[in-house]
């Protein structure tokens, strides 16, 4: 006999770690590579100590000479506050009825609710790597009839979100909150949302989207990192040019010698070692016709994760649907990680229940919590090539 104490031990004891390595290592190829760790979380945020420079306390000198004057190491502190990363899973009382005396059929709908929970999580939080921590998805271009908006990209947007609209200057749109996105047209980047009718006075070209009550709480993603100017975990970047990653734009065609100049430039600024290479689908197609075109056999190679790559001077390469178009990143992963206060853990109440009856309605919800930043510890360690003809 399925109860709510047995569905709920069941999302504690089966559902949780299966769901938690899921999301880990099944988000994306990069993200399975980014160690996961509770340290220097202090409170609600995370305070990594990093050192940069060397120490000065070295030198050379006459055998009867002085010796090098002592010299510290050189530190600065990263601070950025913990994100609250949720999802959520719904479960009607006439299913849970309707299943009652039928343990697979329960199990089904358990399964089918946590592989939903799986995949909306997994491209949001690959979305998110990628993105500045604002929450933003995509600007609006123009304001079509019957709620159907031509956005600047659609990359970042699904059916089935929830979103909320804003200026151009960051300020919430009254009114035009909540909408769901009922339709996505990829090939002319149209959006089409829910609720009453959108106009292009209220919702004027470069306003933007975000999900639900998500702006500027989003994990700090590569977008931040190889952002131009300001601040990156409250340091100064004018301040502390170390904190620039190596970037170069206009490419234009690629090849072997764009990417191992890049690499070279990075190692020999930074001492830093480039063991990741992501790109959009089309700068990939370009690199594999750049070596098709010369006959030259490109070796593949599987990473963590179970994923397959291309291979670059043995560092893996590989696409991801949340990569800016024409754009490419060097990256050493091991400079990242993702700070979290715990793993994913369900929400309880004070009675230690898991699934909790909506107030007024005959549903029940259960919600699936991470608190975690994303550090990188040596920003010049890192690259990215832009303005990639795309094949």
């Amino acid at each position: 006999m399925v109860t709510m104490q047995t569905a709920d031990n069941a999302l504690k004891s089966y559902y949780l770690d299966a769901v938690s390595e899921a999301l880990d290592m099944k988000t994306n190829p990069l993200f399975a590579q980014i160690k996961k760790s509770t340290a220097d979380v202090l409170g609600k945020d995370v305070r990594k100590l990093v050192r940069y420079g060397v120490n000065g306390g070295i030198g050379a000198g006459t055998e009867t000479g002085s010796l090098p004057t002592a010299g510290g190491n050189n530190y600065v502190q990263f601070v950025s506050t913990l994100k609250n990363l949720y999802g959520t899973i719904e479960i009607s009382d006439k299913a849970i009825r309707a299943s009652a005396s039928n343990e697979g059929a329960f199990v089904n709908l358990l399964n089918d609710e946590m592989s939903a929970l799986v995949r909306s999580s997994s491209f949001n939080f690959g979305r998110m790597l990628y993105g500045d921590g604002s929450g933003k998805l995509c600007s609006v271009a123009s304001v079509g009839s019957n709620n159907a908006i031509t956005m600047d990209s659609v990359t970042a947007v699904a059916e089935g979100m929830i979103v909320d609209f804003f200026t151009a200057d960051g300020a919430l749109i009254t009114g035009v909150t909540g909408r769901v996105v009922t339709a996505v047209d990829r090939e002319n980047k149209i959006v089409t949302v829910s609720g009453t009718t959108i106009s292009s006075s209220t919702v004027a070209a470069g306003s933007y989207i975000t999900l639900q009550h998500s702006k500027d709480c989003e994990i700090t993603g590569l977008g931040a990192l190889f952002s131009d100017s300001g601040t990156l975990y409250g340091v100064d970047r004018e301040e502390h040019p170390w904190m620039k990653p190596y970037s170069r734009g206009d490419v234009g065609n690629i090849d072997d010698s764009v990417i191992q100049l890049a690499i070279d430039k990075i190692e020999e600024n930074s001492g830093s070692k480039v063991n990741f290479i992501v790109c959009s689908w089309g700068v990939k197609r370009a690199l594999a016709a750049y070596f098709n075109q010369y006959k030259t056999y490109t070796p593949s190679m599987e990473i963590q994760g179970g994923y397959k790559a291309l291979s670059f001077g043995g560092i893996p390469v590989v696409a991801d649907r949340f990569c800016p178009e024409g754009t490419m990143y060097l990256l050493n992963t091991d400079d990242f990680c993702l700070h979290q206060l715990c793993d994913w853990q369900w929400l309880e109440d004070e009675d230690g229940k898991i699934l909790r009856q909506v107030a007024g309605k005959p549903v029940y919800t259960a919600t699936l919590v991470k608190y975690a930043e994303l550090i990188c510890t040596r920003p010049y360690g890192q690259g990215v090539l832009t303005g990639i003809d795309e094949g």
